[in-house]
This record gives C-alpha cells, sequence and structure tokens, in this order.
C-alpha cells in the first residue's frame, strides 16, 4: 500500500465519519426543542455537506468541485441568514 492509497482511504473514513456527524445533526434539528436549535443543526449539516464536497473533490482530484462547493456555502449561508432574520422579525423585510 503506498502514501496515495492510505490517503484515498483517509479521505473515504474521514467522508463516512462526517456523513454519521451530519445523522446526529438531523436527530437534534427533528427533536431541538426551539427554532434556534433547529437553524443551527441545519447550519451544521450544511457545513458538513461542504466537508463532504471538499473531499470528494480531493479524492477524485476534479477541481470543479470546489466550485460547487463555494457555491453551496453560499447559498447556506444566505439560507441561514434569512432564516435567523424571519424568526426574529416575523417578515423577511
Amino acid at each position: 500500500m503506498d502514501l496515495a492509497q492510505i490517503l484515498s482511504f483517509s479521505y473515504e473514513i474521514g467522508a463516512i465519519l462526517v456523513m454519521l456527524m451530519i445523522f446526529l445533526s438531523l436527530v437534534r434539528a427533528l427533536l431541538g426543542p426551539t427554532a434556534q436549535d433547529r437553524v443551527t443543526a441545519i447550519n451544521i449539516i450544511g457545513t458538513k455537506t461542504l466537508v463532504i464536497i471538499t473531499l470528494i473533490a480531493k479524492v477524485y482530484g476534479h477541481q470543479y468541485f470546489l466550485d460547487i462547493a463555494m457555491v453551496y456555502a453560499l447559498m447556506s449561508f444566505i439560507t441561514t441568514i434569512g432564516v435567523a432574520k424571519y424568526l426574529e422579525k416575523g417578515a423577511l423585510d
């Protein structure tokens, strides 16, 4: 086993562990007692998804996945800000 195979295997294990963390955050999003808990859990899920997309870019060597990750990060950020504003004011004015 050479270094490239070891790194590829560790990236795959890392992606699996991050997916497990996503499912734990999903449980918090579903069972969260307050809306703020749910928003935080959904933001964590978005961040972990960004990490998985970046790992996929590294494993497969396709740099355009990083562009997709950037767009996904911007969409996640804007969505989180919009939901937080709606929870605070009751409208998106």
